[in-house]
């Protein structure tokens, strides 16, 4: 089977244009790069994997491929968070839980956890947005045995890609695998590991150093895309050109999305749904800005 990564990158579940140029074949490369390390390459315990030996890519997909085997791919990804930022701030702020897991109070957006926790994500369907599950919950989908094994892989390539990465100045905030049943039972890491796309990395002397969370948790992915859409996107959920839009036009809470005084404001602003559904193109300037934080994660990871 080919697993083919392409340039193309999406936000808020919309795919933008134009692609980021060579996005497909960094991440492959650092796909690679980890595969062969988890492999034993690093001297740890060696991960299976779903690459096929000696099996090389057509032509045509050179650099931004793997040739794989077919697995049968379990319905959760394995998350594992060893610092508190996104949606498991969100959830810690207001049940000082993530995915049923109590941590300590006090606890700050970009914090470093006491350990690392492995909160997993039931993979939905074509179109719906993955829900964090409990690990019970996991269980229950999974069955116990390989529930317990995808956790404790999870979290042991996970202190092995943390120690790497510590070693270039980098912290691993957050990643997720994805496993699969190959034929003989085997549970085998699957997809892409460790990419950017994939994982949080941040720079560990900003995140000692920086005075608000944007210095310290600056992110070696698309962050820099979602960003510019916040801020000139009337459609980015959250974001500054959202709010801007909604208080121009009268929209607030007391307006029900969807209802007929927005749909009027949409209407006599010039604006459909159609207009606000369809995101922006992004600046040239914000696209090589994007590809230059790719390639600087895979230039300080395998310096």
């Amino acid at each position: 089977m080919l697993v083919v990564a392409s340039d193309r990158v999406s936000s808020f579940d919309y795919m933008l244009e134009p692609p980021i140029p060579g996005k497909g074949e960094l991440l492959t490369t650092l796909s690679l790069w980890w595969f062969d390390r988890l492999a034993g390459g690093d001297g740890g315990t060696p991960i299976p994997n779903h690459l096929i030996d000696g099996a090389t890519p057509p032509e045509a997909v050179a650099g931004r491929a793997m040739v794989v085997r077919k697995l049968d791919m379990l319905p959760v990804e394995c998350v594992v968070r060893g610092y508190l930022t996104g949606s498991g701030w969100a959830e810690y702020q207001a049940s000082q839980t993530v995915c049923g897991i109590h941590l300590p109070d006090g606890l700050h957006n970009g914090d470093r956890l006491p350990a690392p926790i492995f909160t997993p994500a039931y993979k939905a369907p074509l179109g719906e947005h993955d829900e964090n599950i409990s690990f019970d919950r996991a269980v229950e989908l999974l069955g116990a045995a390989h529930a317990e094994k995808v956790r404790a892989l999870s979290l042991d390539i996970y202190d092995r890609a943390a120690a790497t990465a510590e070693e270039h100045g980098l912290i691993l905030a957050d990643t997720k695998f994805e496993f699969g049943i190959a034929p003989d039972g085997t549970v085998t890491l699957a997809d892409e590991v460790l990419t950017a796309d994939s994982s949080r990395y941040w720079d560990a002397e900003a995140w000692r150093t920086g005075s608000t969370p944007a210095e310290r948790m600056a992110s070696f992915d698309k962050q820099i895309v979602r960003d510019w859409l916040s801020a000139h996107w009337a459609h980015a959920p959250g974001g500054s050109a959202q709010r801007a839009s909604d208080a121009s036009s009268g929209r607030g809470e007391g307006h029900a999305p969807g209802g007929s005084a927005q749909r009027a404001s949409d209407a006599s602003s010039g604006r459909g749904e159609a207009q606000q559904s369809e995101p922006p193109t992004l600046p040239a300037e914000i696209v090589e800005r994007t590809a230059a934080r790719y390639r600087e994660l895979i230039a300080r990871l395998m310096s």
